[in-house]
């Protein structure tokens, strides 16, 4: 196993951890200690792409691996926020509700033999959740900092329907082919 697919997997080892942390936690300590550990996950992310790009270490484990790692860390963050009250219940469930037609859309292009990358919109998508998430996390008592999280919060579900819209379009021959079968 090459190195970003090791990092892709550190990713998903830490979730556990960060949900501890910012569920268990002890107040402004946990938020910290979660914050970093998402700050550190999400940089993960970052850097597995990166060298697998660099070093033409990209893999179809990678291709598939990556993207639920991210879905995991994003998605359990955003439970734990509902959770916390940060995240409103709606934006979760678009959220998460396009993460699983992207997964399931994955696994029907992969009964047809093809393995599909995220797209540049989904990447976009994938920051604006990730500093939506951490601004969430340090969750500040001031209006500018509220005001800060509601924009993070409507762009990062625009940014979910538009990513998923683009890539449904850009693949809906693997749509069309299920549709013929």
């Amino acid at each position: 196993m090459n190195l970003p697919n090791k990092l892709t997997l550190l990713r998903v080892l830490m979730v556990p951890f960060f949900v501890l942390c910012l569920l268990a936690g002890r107040g402004r300590a946990g938020d910290v200690a979660a914050l970093v550990l998402f700050a550190a996950a999400s940089f993960t992310d970052y850097l597995d792409g990166h060298l697998a790009r660099k070093y033409h270490l990209i893999t179809n484990f990678g291709k598939f691996m990556d993207p639920l790692a991210d879905k995991l860390l994003v998605g359990s963050a955003a439970i734990c926020l509902v959770s916390l009250g940060r995240l409103p219940a709606a934006a979760c469930v678009v959220l998460i509700g396009r993460e699983f037609v992207i997964s399931g859309f994955r696994l029907i292009a992969a009964e047809q033999g093809l393995v599909i990358a995220a797209s540049y919109w989904g990447k976009v998508k994938t920051v604006c959740q990730m500093v939506m998430t951490m601004v969430l996390i340090l969750h500040l008592e001031t209006p500018a900092w509220r005001i800060l999280e509601n924009v993070l919060v409507i762009a990062s579900v625009v940014l979910a329907l538009v990513s998923l819209a683009d890539y449904l379009w850009k693949n809906r021959a693997v749509l069309a082919d299920m549709g013929a079968r």
